[in-house]
């Protein structure tokens, strides 16, 4: 029985080697496996991340272009309006007086910040033309102000209690001359300021803007008891002046500009040698900002000294 018995030896070298050879065929197919599936996800990552950049981008420029206001378009509101301002009759403004405005406007590199002192036939237009920019008026009558809000609540508006009239230009500019380095200098926050001559009582964030153009085009100023634009004139020389920001340079246009209040008013300052051109009767300066320790609104000009308007204005 004994010599009969066989004994059976599982060699482990063949189980190894079998084993072995089915394990790592499954282990190759298992990395590249999984392999493939990480590279489509990262791929489709990727590429989903690049499309939706790529529409993204062409969202915003499609926005942008659909902000702005057409050339064609800005091109028909400014020539139905000269037309029907083919003269400035009624205070309104000339066609050549608004071409020389809105090309200013349509020149502006990025959307304009754009100041108006006045209600006027133009503000529809103006509100139109700046369509991507801001634009705020300035008006001395409340109830002007809550009729075109009411019709127009796009429009930005708010009302000024001027204290100055047309008959105190010689004692407001003696005034503003004698404080010169105090309450009236070129450079400041007018939100803060107690000359006479300075606007001080509109919102905050007004004085916060830097405005690249700014019209002179109100309040009254034909008779001696008008508020006169002297108020208008200095604030928007000062808000140029201390203008903040990276645009150096502020438009500024004084309609009725051959009037004495806006002639000698812009003489002292917006000063003569900042004036560009001169449209019918419409003047434009471009002002540069100031130092903050400037104290001449014309330091290459003798508008500002010894008082030559006001001589020429007693005559």
């Amino acid at each position: 029985m004994k010599g009969s018995t066989k004994l059976i030896l599982l060699h482990p070298s063949i189980h190894k080697h079998g084993g072995g050879a089915g394990g790592a065929t499954h282990r190759l197919w298992l990395f590249l496996f999984a392999s493939f599936f990480t590279f489509a996800f990262i791929f489709s990552l990727v590429t989903t991340r690049d499309t939706n950049s790529a529409a993204a981008a062409t969202s915003s420029g499609a926005k942008s272009s659909a902000d702005a206001l057409p050339k064609p378009v800005f091109n028909a509101l400014l020539h139905y309006a000269a037309t029907s301002n083919s003269t400035s009759a009624g205070g309104r403004l000339s066609s050549a007086e608004l071409k020389s405005v809105a090309a200013v406007l349509r020149r502006c590199a990025t959307p304009c910040n754009f100041l108006v002192f006045g209600l006027t036939h133009e503000t529809l237009l103006w509100n139109s033309l700046n369509l991507r920019g801001k634009t705020i008026f300035v008006d001395e009558s409340s109830y002007l102000i809550s009729k075109i809000e009411e019709k127009h609540p796009e429009i930005e508006a708010y009302d000024v209690q001027f204290t100055t009239k047309v008959s105190d230009l010689k004692s407001l500019i003696a005034h503003s001359r004698s404080e010169i380095r105090n309450e009236c200098k070129p450079v400041q926050n007018l939100l803060f300021s107690d000359c006479k001559l300075g606007i001080n009582d509109l919102p905050n964030h007004i004085y916060e803007v830097a405005w690249d153009v700014i019209l002179v085009d109100g309040p009254r100023g034909y008779f001696p008891g008008a508020p006169g634009r002297t108020a208008a004139i200095f604030t928007a020389a000062v808000l140029s002046r201390s203008k903040r920001g990276a645009a150096a340079e502020t438009h500024v246009f004084v309609h009725e500009f051959d009037r004495e209040v806006e002639r000698i008013c812009s003489d002292e300052f917006l000063c003569r040698d900042n004036l560009v051109e001169s449209v019918d009767s419409l003047g434009h300066f471009v002002l540069g900002k100031m130092d903050s320790n400037s104290f001449e609104f014309c330091p290459n000009s003798s508008s500002s000294s010894s008082g030559s308007p006001l001589s020429r204005s007693s005559s």
